[in-house]
């Protein structure tokens, strides 16, 4: 686990670049997981969570989540709930996103480094990478939307790719290049919208041609961007 970064930026010279990703409906598929440790939370505390709602607005931290369900005075209680139950609920019926691994797999192979930013929990966040064998170099959790911003800058990230409008943010003010997947709540448009450099239609599928792309130089990264976000 990477401890929170400081704001001063990080060069590795082993790496001829950094790419961060998000987690959720990024590179993993967590929604069967959460809805499992939602609904064993909902059944531990005897509380009515709308499982369909939660699942189709992911991305913010989880308190904000459990603040629609739960008094104020037992957020806190339900969040241990929650995180604690989560290791045994949330990460063995969660898949990896289709191109996921292949996707770290091009980073490497042009000689870059993966790294992944994320609003989860830590702990849980690694549990997840470790069960699917997604090895980034990487992880900071607890960051979410322009706080993002702080990691990204911390470990020299040029490419920050997420599903979420508060992923455009955050890499937007990290002066990262915000490249966005339509994997989660929000499609091409909103993405776009939103300010998202690149939108790739087939989420992370079409990302390994995309970086190909983008790092062959000027030109040719002008032109993958474009097509991409066509």
């Amino acid at each position: 686990m990477t401890p929170y970064p400081s704001t001063a930026p990080r060069t590795d010279h082993r790496y001829a670049f950094t790419v961060g990703f998000d987690l959720d409906l990024t590179l993993v598929d967590s929604r069967p997981g959460i809805r499992a440790a939602y609904a064993a939370l909902a059944a531990a505390t005897g509380t009515h969570i709308d499982l369909d709602l939660v699942i189709s607005r992911l991305g913010p931290p989880l308190v904000e989540e459990l603040r629609n369900w739960f008094p104020e005075e037992e957020v806190a209680e339900a969040n241990a709930l929650y995180l604690a139950g989560y290791p045994q609920h949330g990460i063995a019926p969660s898949p990896a996103m289709p191109g996921a691994r292949e996707s770290l797999a091009a980073i490497r192979e042009l000689g870059g480094r993966a790294i992944v930013v994320t609003a989860k929990n830590p702990r849980n966040a690694r549990l997840h990478l470790d069960h699917l064998g997604i090895d980034a170099e990487e992880l900071i959790g607890d960051l979410w939307a322009e706080d993002k911003a702080l990691a990204l800058r911390a470990h020299g990230a040029s490419v920050y790719v997420g599903d979420h409008i508060g992923d455009v943010l955050g890499a937007r003010k990290a002066g990262a290049l915000a490249v966005a997947v339509p994997t989660g709540p929000y499609g091409v448009a909103e993405l776009s919208a939103a300010g998202a450099d690149v939108v790739l239609p087939g989420g992370l599928t079409d990302f390994p041609a995309w970086l190909r792309g983008h790092r062959a130089g000027p030109t040719d990264r002008h032109q993958a961007d474009r097509h991409q976000a066509d």
